[in-house]
């Protein structure tokens, strides 16, 4: 099976990060239950990770009911799960190449919103390959999950993952679209299907934990400066505020925002407060197909 322009030691990585992933998140779905806490589940999960000496692709994502990406827990969150529809997405990197996958948990008793998004990146998996449009993974994700009488959440998408990058082209849409690009040998990609009972629209919410370093700026703060010296050792991934040392944390993130050395990822949530269910997958587009390198989270896997 050849992967194109990957070479082995990239393509070995990529399977190892795959490989912790679906360790991590096999444990950490089962520690999602009424009564436990977010901020535990996210801390071993992390823990799980560098323990394995992997890194992290950005902070673990637990995202409830309406909320679809970028919710983590604060420091001292003491939030704990309900009777909730909970989306786990964890990413995953060995030198910095990616896996990057999600499940989601019910205890809403809402099983066909789950199965909906299962099923669509289930499709969505068997319609890669080289040579592809992009769109027609797209379609067959939509497809799906309109089959089931959601609908599509539309203006969230699947995504390429190189080295050290977590979002990068090709965008994978959750939707069919006429003209679009055709994915090839060598890339690695994120397809991630969005359910929902709402109209299919996310925004940004007001919390905010998850950060990214961009460019290069100076601050004067010497607590901003601390922490930037810290954000240098992420890799320039995406970090949770959680993951800083020491106190006024929160202030020293606002003033290296102001200096555009940082920027933010707000909760994005369902415009109609409604539940959205997730699955992701990461693959390596190969000269005759896919390999999936986070295999074994999926029903649909074996």
């Amino acid at each position: 099976m050849s992967h194109g322009s990957l070479d082995d030691d990239a393509v070995e990585s990529y399977r190892e990060a795959g490989a912790v992933l679906v360790e991590a998140m096999n444990e950490a779905r089962e520690m999602v239950e009424p009564g436990r806490t977010h901020l535990e589940v996210a801390e071993w999960t992390e823990d799980f990770i560098r323990e394995r000496d992997a890194g992290l692709a950005f902070p673990v994502n637990i995202s409830v009911d309406p909320e679809a990406s970028h919710a983590t827990p604060r420091r001292d969150d003491d939030t704990e799960f309900g009777e909730e529809m909970v989306c786990l997405d964890v990413g995953v990197h060995v030198d910095g190449y990616i896996a990057d996958a999600a499940v989601t948990v019910d205890h809403t008793g809402t099983p066909e919103l789950v199965e909906a998004a299962e099923m669509a990146l289930e499709a969505a998996v068997d319609e890669a390959g080289p040579g592809v449009e992009v769109g027609v993974v797209g379609q067959a994700i939509e497809d799906v999950i309109r089959g089931y009488g959601y609908t599509p959440v539309l203006n969230l998408s699947g995504h390429g993952v190189e080295r050290y990058d977590a979002h990068t082209g090709p965008t994978i849409p959750n939707r069919g679209v006429d003209r679009s690009v055709e994915l090839e040998p060598g890339q690695a990609v994120a397809i991630e299907p969005f359910a929902t009972d709402g109209r299919g629209k996310v925004g940004e919410g007001t919390d905010e934990e998850i950060f990214e370093r961009q460019g290069t700026a100076s601050v004067r703060d010497r607590r901003a400066r601390q922490a930037l010296e810290e954000i240098e050792a992420f890799d320039d991934l995406p970090f949770a505020a959680r993951w800083l040392e020491g106190d006024r944390v929160e202030m020293a993130l606002r003033r290296l925002k102001q200096a555009n050395a940082i920027k933010g990822y707000p909760v994005l949530k369902e415009a109609d407060d409604a539940l959205v269910s997730q699955a992701e997958h990461t693959l390596l587009v190969t000269d005759d197909g896919v390999e999936i390198t986070t295999a074994g989270i999926h029903d649909f896997d074996g």
